[in-house]
């Protein structure tokens, strides 16, 4: 059961019945849950749907706006590494994981009674948005950076929304898009990235999943390629709350941030031991949804960086698209450049001997390769 939602850095408390951004501190609001291991017992799970919805007791409390998202499959990928795994988010939905977290998002934007909401993309997140939005029977406004791939503008505008290009990174897009809820006089809900609870317990079930997909053993090393970092902070929550419910022990995988050499703000304030990342100059990447130079959840992702023992590493353009490919011949997986960054970033760690021959690792391909054509051009 949700009881309540606390800042992720001064711990103040807030109802969950009333719609909310961020703490007054201007840091994210996470989702907390009255749980023990009587709240569910995980045999349960065999005879639910195959979505992220079948872990309801620990997601929020509101009817699914659904399209079938979730339970995405894990696979073996030997051609890869031996005991390395690919879990492949791009079958989801509008082809990205970011339709868990939309799913979540608007589901409970829905019931809380709000009528339009609004978010800053680089390209997954607003055709999520803008599907999840168009199911639901609310007006969605997406601002993404006019040198955003075609397709993605092209299918926010098939769903329904309102696209605004903005000249500019995400950072830039995003301050369009207060002000745009600013001036409105019918009120329009922020659903940025963790400006807002929900969207981290949709992606929060990319854990639930490893989990149960690996017989309740989780991996030794979980490689991640990121941007805002929603899929590292939900995960992380994950665990501690599957613990919580008795369905795991205290064993934690190590946590590998992997981002563009032209836009690394974590990879950057790792090094220096920094527990919060300036915002990075001059982003560049071909890989958009690692365009992100500013990312309001960067403590949280650095401190479980650091408690896990993992690392944070850097890829080249060229080595992303090299390993892309890579992936694709030797998976049958056309993964998105952001999943070619995972997997050159877990061969760089192999390399250098970070990652042993004996480590289960599951990389993560965050969608599909189709929405990128220009970069394989």
């Amino acid at each position: 059961m949700l009881t309540h939602l606390q800042c992720s850095l001064c711990g103040e408390k807030y109802d969950w019945r009333k719609p909310i951004n961020t703490c007054t501190c201007g840091k994210p609001l996470l989702a907390q849950y009255d749980l023990t291991p009587n709240t569910l017992d995980r045999a349960a799970l065999k005879d639910r749907e195959a979505s992220m919805w079948r872990y309801r007791e620990v997601m929020p409390p509101c009817p699914a706006i659904t399209l079938g998202e979730g339970m995405t499959p894990l696979h073996h990928a030997p051609g890869l590494g031996e005991r390395w795994y690919v879990k492949d988010e791009g079958v989801n939905p509008t082809a990205s994981f970011k339709a868990r977290g939309m799913s979540a998002a608007v589901s409970m934007a829905k019931h809380l009674g709000i009528e339009g909401v609004a978010a800053p993309s680089a390209g997954n997140a607003a055709g999520a948005m803008a599907a999840y939005a168009a199911k639901a029977g609310m007006e969605a406004h997406v601002f993404m950076p006019s040198d955003t791939p075609r397709a993605f503008i092209v299918e926010c505008e098939v769903l329904g929304a309102h696209v605004y290009l903005v000249d500019g990174l995400i950072h830039v897009c995003g301050a369009e898009s207060r002000k745009f809820i600013e001036s409105q006089l019918k009120p329009v809900f922020d659903l940025s990235t963790l400006k807002e609870p929900y969207r981290a317990e949709g992606k929060k079930t990319m854990g639930y999943e490893i989990a149960e997909q690996m017989e309740w053993e989780l991996p030794d090393v979980i490689v991640y390629p990121t941007g805002g970092g929603t899929g590292l902070v939900g995960m992380w929550k994950a665990f501690d709350e599957m613990e919580r419910l008795g369905w795991i022990g205290s064993k934690r995988p190590k946590m590998i941030s992997v981002q563009a050499e032209g836009c690394a703000p974590i990879v950057t304030a790792y090094r220096n031991g920094e527990r919060f990342a300036a915002e990075f100059p001059n982003a560049h990447t071909v890989a958009s949804g690692l365009r992100v130079p500013k990312a309001i959840a960067d403590f949280v992702m650095l401190d479980l960086i650091r408690e896990s023992k993992g690392t944070a590493v850097t890829v080249t353009d060229e080595e992303m698209i090299a390993a892309t490919k890579e992936m694709g011949r030797r998976t049958g997986i056309f993964a998105a450049p952001e999943g070619g960054a995972a997997l050159a970033g877990a061969q760089q760690l192999a390399e250098s001997g970070f990652l042993s021959p004996s480590d289960r690792v599951v990389i993560f391909n965050t969608g599909s390769g189709l929405k990128y054509l220009e970069a394989f051009a």
